[in-house]
This record gives C-alpha cells, structure tokens and sequence, in this order.
C-alpha cells in the first residue's frame, strides 16, 4: 500500500534517535512491500536523500525547511503530497504543535496511525504546563484533539497517553535496532582492528572495553559512569572506556577526565558518529553501559520510563552484555544473568560493581552477549517493529 508518513522537524538523514526512527521504519515498511513518502524537517547533512528502492516498495524524503513549532503550516504540503501520491493510509509523528497529517487523514476518510515516542502533554507543574494553563489548557486540548482523530497510537509506553486516547487504540510497541546493520558476523576483522588502532585502543585480548553510546544528557547518567570508571581503572589498568555520542553534558565531562592524569588517557570520547559508524565502533567492546537516572527527567519521574532505548538495543544487537538499572522496562529488556546485570537505580557503586563482576567473567559475559543478540533479532529489532505496524495498517485498511 502506500503510506504517507508525516515526521515534522525530524532531520532526515539526521544523527538524532528521531532520524534513526524515521529512516528504520521506512526501510522497513518498504521491505515489507510498501511505498512510502515521508515529509521530514531538514537534512542534517548537504545531501538529503532522494529516492531510494528498498526490496518491492520505494521510499522517497521530501526535506522541508521549517521547525517544528511549524507544523501545522505542512496541511498544504501534505494536501500536495498526496494529490499525486494516493496514499492509502497516513502515518504522522507526534508533538505538540503537529497534526497536519491526522488532520488530512480525517478530512478525507484516510485510515491513520499517530505515532507517540515521548508524553503527549508536559508534567505538571513544568514550565510549559504552566503557560498551558494559564493560557486556558489550547496545547492539552490539541493533544487531545490529535490522539482522538487517530485510528490507532502506536508507543512504546501506553501512559504517554493516558485517559486522552479513545479505549482500544492504543498499540504498544518497542523501537529496536537495525540488526543487520548492527551484526558482528558482518564485520571484517580487519576494520575493526583497524578501528582500534584509529582509537588508540591496545589490540584485542590485551584490553578491555565497556562502551557508552547515546545522547550526553543528565538523565542519561554519563557521569554516574565516570563515577564507576573512577572507582575501577585504578584497579584495572587494562580496563579502557569509549563513549560514543555528543550532547550537552560533553564538555564538562571530557574537562572532567583530563584531570584524572594518566587514568583519564583510557577513556575515550568519540564525538557524534555517522549512524552507519557506530556498529564498527560497538564491535571494540566487551559490554555495553546504560547507566540511565530517570529520576533526573521530570516526565520520566511523572509519567515512567517511557523511551524505547535505542542504545541497549544496538548493544544487542552487536552480542554486547549490557548493564543498566532495575526499572521497567528495562529490567524486561535485559534479564539479570540472562542478557546482563542489573542494579540499582541511582546506585553508583552498585553500577560499579555490576560492571565489574562482567568484566570478571569472561564465559558467562559472553554467553549473555550471545543471548542478547538472539532476543534483539527476534523481538527488539526495527524488522519486528516494522512488521508490528504493517498488522495495524492491514487492519485499517481491510
């Protein structure tokens, strides 16, 4: 069939977890036999991408160059789009100030799928609740307007949501890794060897690895990592960190390791990498880290752990043994001793120590690693997502 998919603001291609969503997801739908054209925000890059053939279906990226905060203002666009695309079914990614999808979608009898990743309303008492109330509630009600008008929401999380939504439309469905992209067996020996060489890594067996990759934000706990890394590289002098990604919280933390003296000449800070790079960089390590503090995100604390967390699942994908906290779901995602190990939720020492006891294991860290690749493959891969969404668009659209 084909699918028009609305994704406001989302740079295509793009670094970002949004650009990673937009791209999987058409290349996945396409290889289910689709064709799919996406109204995005801006290329990141200079060359945006044209169009592409994926399997039976064709995917083509129609770059527009407004904000988010813009959103509504792509009705004409979408009403263009259409006109020559025929599209049997609208997809359109969430946020506040987006609709124009859904409200073509009604306009014209089209069945559509409203895809929600964060809450569609901001917690109470934050910044932006307290200009919505004081303004008469027109951002909840537009929410509640847009998860009404969609035959089905598709998130991670049903509590993104809420008591907004119509009974019966709401689908959860976990994001997931690219696990051909990201898939060891496909990776020559020699480029990651040479991969270690570039990053200044001791070669392989004489060295090992724990890997951060992801957005350098608070919550995401980067310097609660440090703070492990601290306590073990003293006692493990073949023990080297590579944290993979960029974000707000970066220059502190980088200023921060260069005044560990020789300590700090084993972690390694990367930058933002190209997405196609960031599996040959993921193959240098032995486990992978997700130290997330939910309790330092305000939604997070009001709403639940909501995000669908690209990062373990790429992990995974590569035969990585992740550690992460013990909080739904992501305690459902990596099983103490089966996938990983668990710990506290804010407990640095105890991140410490999961962290260690890996390391210390060699077989079992392996085996979980092995574990983790087989489960993404199989129910945390973008395919899976992808063939999620193809049963409720064959449902609209019966």
């Amino acid at each position: 069939m084909n699918i028009l998919y609305v994704a406001a603001g989302i740079p295509v291609p793009g670094s970002v977890g949004g650009s990673t969503h937009v791209i999987e997801v058409c290349r996945g739908l396409a290889e289910r036999g689709h064709r799919i054209v996406a109204i995005t925000g801006p290329a990141e890059r200079e060359a945006a991408i044209a169009t592409a053939m994926e399997g039976d279906g064709a995917i083509e990226i129609v770059n527009m160059p407004q904000s988010q905060a813009l959103g509504l203002t792509l009705l004409p666009t979408v009403a263009r789009v259409a006109a020559r695309f025929r599209p049997d079914a609208i997809m359109e990614r969430y946020y506040n100030l987006a609709g124009a999808g859904i409200v073509y979608a009604r306009r014209h009898g089209l069945p559509s799928i409203l895809e929600v990743n964060a809450p569609v309303y901001d917690p109470p008492g934050s910044r932006k609740d307290r200009v919505d109330r004081a303004l008469g509630r027109p951002l909840r009600r537009w929410a509640r307007w847009q998860v009404r008008a969609a035959d089905r929401i598709v998130t991670p999380l049903a509590t993104t949501v809420g008591a907004l939504a119509r009974p019966g439309t709401i689908v959860e469905l976990p994001w997931g890794a690219n696990a051909d992209l990201f898939d060891p067996a496909r990776l020559d020996p020699a480029t990651v060897a040479a991969t270690r060489a570039t990053l200044g890594l001791p070669p392989m067996g004489e060295a090992q690895v724990v890997a951060f990759s992801g957005s350098f934000r608070h919550w995401h706990g980067v310097e609660s990592l440090l703070d492990a890394l601290q306590t073990l590289l003293p006692a493990r002098p073949n023990l080297w960190a590579l944290l993979i990604g960029d974000g707000e919280e970066r220059p502190a933390l980088v200023e921060r390791v260069r005044g560990w003296g020789e300590l700090g000449r084993r972690v390694i800070f990367t930058g933002r990498l190209p997405y196609p790079e960031v599996p040959r960089h993921l193959a240098v390590a032995d486990l992978g880290i997700a130290p997330f503090e939910p309790a330092r995100h305000a939604a997070l604390r009001h709403f639940g752990f909501y995000w669908s967390p690209l990062k373990i699942f790429e992990y995974g994908a590569m035969g990585l043994s992740t550690v992460c906290p013990a909080i739904p779901p992501l305690d459902a995602i990596v099983r103490d001793g089966r996938e990983g190990r668990l710990y506290p939720v804010g407990d640095r020492a105890g991140l410490a120590a999961a962290i260690g006891a890996l390391l210390d294991d060699d077989a079992g860290r392996r085996a979980m690693g092995r574990a983790a690749r087989e489960r993404v493959a199989e129910e945390y891969s973008w395919a899976a997502h992808c063939r999620g969404l193809d049963e409720i668009l064959q449902c609209l659209t019966r």
